[in-house]
């Protein structure tokens, strides 16, 4: 049997195995594990043993549960209310202003969790009954949660950033930087829209009542102290680390710590909130534990097989393909994969082969990082099965259906995809931040 029929064996394996249920991590480890013992014998099984103790020597790894535990600390004490209520109160004046100050929240909520469900679960239970009650349109307000709770893995600390840099062996810290522009830039288009779409047509996001904005000067300064902790608990982990007084995990421990104690200090810091906090940060980080071992052993097997040049073989000497042809297609390759996979998943299962080729072809790999995360955010809003629009499903009110949900994404995907050829066109809008600060 030929390397390439291998590699094509353990692909359609892994998928058949997706398919009928498996955890990923599961489908991943046993084909990558199988393949190398069908390809090496029995010494085939030190791969995963070597990429086990390759993870665990991987320093920046510790950063993951640091930031996991800050976002959950922050979101399980309520915080997130209070940034509501200060956009509520401070943007409620202007047509649309309460879904301008929503995008707000989701950039906010971003910065604390790194997770797209967490600002999912955030805008759904929080922003939303707030925004339909007012009598904002049901369509364009279900798009705002899920456009910008979309944010959360692309603006750091982003998760699914710190997993792409384990596979890839880039550095977090460059990572991070590269996708904190086109993350807000992202944000500024569909704050944009939202602003033209609202003056146009006021009906869609009503201004609030006089009588609503009647706020004594001394509440709406609380409410700003408040609703702005986060950023400053942003600000206290990040500076040190971009002037380089801090190293990333450094930074990550002072992130977890300052959060941490603004919760005491609100007196939010029970029982309770330590212990859901605590159990969600280990769940989650031995999730992508799980994943990233599984991942690591599987794209070693591949690597051993050669499939990478044989494939840029194929595509660049035998189809006479463009560099950026092959790009434009990963690209659609991951909108396809959306459609019934997560970001993870998807990850994992084309990093073997991608991150490599892309390598090959002469790209830069911090870049192509920020590039795979705005796919990323528009597979997860693409019909029939993007992983936003299920999740908007089992958490928005009974009067919005599931024909809302795939109507309001419309124009924000189409805001995204400007956004990913933005930043293709022009890669500085990536690397300028960390090629600066990397730089001095």
């Amino acid at each position: 049997m030929s390397y390439e029929l291998i590699a094509i064996v353990m692909f359609s394996s892994m998928m058949l195995m997706l398919m009928t249920g498996q955890r990923v991590f599961g489908a991943i480890g046993v084909v990558g594990a199988i393949a190398a013992i069908f390809l090496w014998g029995t010494g085939g099984g030190d791969i995963s043993f070597t990429a086990a103790i390759k993870l665990m020597k991987w320093y920046p790894l510790l950063t993951l549960p640091m930031f996991i535990f800050m976002g959950y600390v922050l979101s399980e004490s309520k915080i997130a209310d209070d940034l509501y209520q200060m956009f509520h109160v401070w943007m409620g004046r202007i047509n649309g202003g309460l879904a301008i100050g929503t995008i707000g929240l989701m950039v906010l909520i971003s910065a604390m969790n790194g997770l797209s469900v967490a600002g999912m679960a955030i805008g759904a239970t929080i922003a939303l009954p707030e925004l339909l009650r007012r009598g904002y349109d049901k369509q364009m307000v279900t798009g705002v949660v899920q456009a910008g709770s979309s944010l959360g893995i692309l603006v750091p600390p982003s998760v699914v950033l710190v997993l792409y840099a384990m596979i890839a062996r880039q550095p977090v810290g460059q990572l991070w930087l590269a996708g904190l522009l086109p993350g807000l830039m992202m944000a500024a288009l569909f704050i944009i829209y939202i602003a033209i779409r609202c003056r146009i047509n006021p009906e869609l996001g009503p201004a609030l009542s006089k009588e609503e904005l009647d706020v004594p000067m001394a509440e709406k300064l609380r409410l700003l102290r408040a609703g702005l902790l986060p950023l400053f608990i942003f600000a206290a982990m990040m500076v040190p680390f971009v002037n380089g007084w801090t190293s990333l995990v450094e930074s990550s421990a002072i992130g977890a710590m300052a959060a941490f104690l603004a919760t005491v200090l609100k007196g939010r810091m029970t029982k309770l909130v330590f212990e859901n906090s605590v159990r969600q940060t280990l769940a989650i980080t031995c999730m992508f534990m799980w994943i990233i071992l599984a991942a690591m052993g599987f794209g070693a097997v591949f690597d051993g097989l050669g499939a990478v040049k044989a494939i840029d073989n194929l595509f660049t000497d035998q189809l006479h393909l463009d560099p950026w042809m092959i790009l434009v297609l990963m690209q659609l390759s991951f909108l396809l994969m959306g459609t019934f996979l997560d970001d993870t998943a998807m990850l994992v299962i084309v990093a073997p082969l991608y991150i490599p080729l892309v390598a090959l072809l002469g790209f830069d790999l911090v870049w192509y990082g920020v590039l795979y995360t705005i796919t990323t955010q528009i597979a997860y809003m693409t019909p029939p099965f993007g992983y936003n629009l299920f999740l908007m499903r089992a958490m928005a009110p009974p009067e919005i259906e599931l024909r809302d949900i795939y109507r309001s994404i419309i124009p924000f995907v189409g805001i995204m995809v400007i956004a990913l050829t933005l930043v293709m066109v022009l890669p500085d809008i990536a690397l300028w931040l960390p090629n600066y600060v990397y730089g001095k």
